[in-house]
């Protein structure tokens, strides 16, 4: 049989393939995976632990007759289930961890059958190195950021969905790393993805982008919720030319109230969440947001809390870590069609500075 083609992890965009397997093992998957594939194990996790064990405590040819085994029958259980329907033409490209056994197992079974498979080059180790590389790469080729900035509460996440649905490029980190990024932001129902997952989904929304096109995105700290914004990333984030967006704090605060239900429903909660707040802030001010808690005196609360914590937070982040603005928006109120016009107002912004009319990069 002739040898199965390879293609370079930089390469899987380009290649035509109707389906990506990835044939590691479910939790394997679950911490990252080349985005798009689907995961036809050929190994499950306690197996992959059984011919580990006996690899180690008895003999390699041992535990390769058992793997192989396993092998066989997991592939026999996918040619009846999932590619069953798959017909003559059917052209997928196929992994494992390091583009070996697991996946040449597959391979050599799915081009005898009389498929067109294709492996990938290194494996998911290598995609990894590219993902790394790619990112720490991107000062070459940095997509022209316009960080949106502004005190908490200011819509600045509904900007984002506003100039993405007129067309814009958006890169929301936040929504990627699903947490809302500050002391309260952890999205209910929802688990933040690894770090390795992270980095991927970055990618890939990033290889979408026209590099001539500007790209907004968020202020952020370095950290949203457990992940790290990627060095590089964050230092052009740092060096991007920002737009700062003014809301009074009771309209932020009322913004907040709408955004996170969540907690007014569950006061508990809330509470609970505050606790890693609490040594950041006098007693008699922690005090005051238990009492507003307790009484259900919501928008006391929130305006206390911008007050004393989320606007000092921001302003001094602010300070050390962004560029001074190149321009200031103001909204009286957090609404939908105040953001649709602050959103024509930012594009318009763009406009005038790259026909000289107005604030440069």
């Amino acid at each position: 049989m002739r040898a199965l083609p390879r293609v370079h992890p930089g390469g899987i965009t380009d290649l035509d393939c109707d389906e990506i397997i990835d044939v590691r093992s479910p939790s394997e998957f679950i911490e990252d995976h080349v985005p798009g594939a689907l995961n036809l194990p050929v190994l499950s996790d306690s197996e992959r632990v059984q011919v580990g064990t006996v690899y180690k405590n008895a003999s390699p040819f041992e535990a390769r007759r058992m793997g192989a085994g396993l092998v066989s029958a997991n592939i026999a259980c996918h040619l009846n289930g999932h590619l069953a329907s798959k017909g003559r033409d059917f052209q997928p490209l196929i992994y494992c961890w390091r583009g070996g056994e697991r996946s040449g197992a597959m391979a050599t079974v799915l081009a005898a059958v009389g498929w067109h498979p294709h492996l990938l080059d290194g494996g998911y180790k290598a995609y990894r190195s590219f993902v790394r590389e790619y990112l720490a790469g991107l000062v070459q080729g940095k997509p022209p950021f316009r960080v949106i900035a502004g005190l908490t509460g200011s819509g600045k996440t509904w900007l984002l969905e506003r100039l993405e649905k007129l067309g814009e490029q958006v890169l929301d980190l936040e929504a990627i790393a699903a947490h809302r990024g500050s002391a309260l932001g952890e999205e209910p129902g929802k688990r933040q993805p690894g770090q390795k997952r992270f980095e991927t989904l970055l990618l890939e929304h990033l290889c979408r982008f026209d590099s001539n096109r500007p790209v907004y995105i968020e202020s952020e700290s370095s950290r949203i919720g457990c992940l790290q914004i990627p060095d590089t990333l964050w230092s052009l984030m740092k060096e991007a030319p920002v737009i700062e967006i003014s809301v009074p704090r009771q309209a932020r605060a009322a913004y907040l109230l709408n955004a996170y239900p969540h907690f007014t429903a569950n006061a508990d909660l809330l509470s609970e969440k505050l606790e890693p707040v609490k040594r950041l802030q006098p007693r008699a001010v922690f005090a005051q947001w238990e009492e507003s808690i307790s009484c259900g005196n919501f928008l006391e609360f929130v305006q206390s809390m911008l007050e004393h914590h989320y606007d000092p937070a921001y302003r001094r982040s602010r300070e050390k870590t962004y560029m001074a603005s190149q321009a200031e928006l103001t909204m009286d109120s957090v609404s939908r069609s105040a953001l649709d016009a602050l959103a024509r107002d930012v594009i318009q912004l763009e406009r005038s500075a790259s026909t000289g009319c107005g604030a440069g990069n």
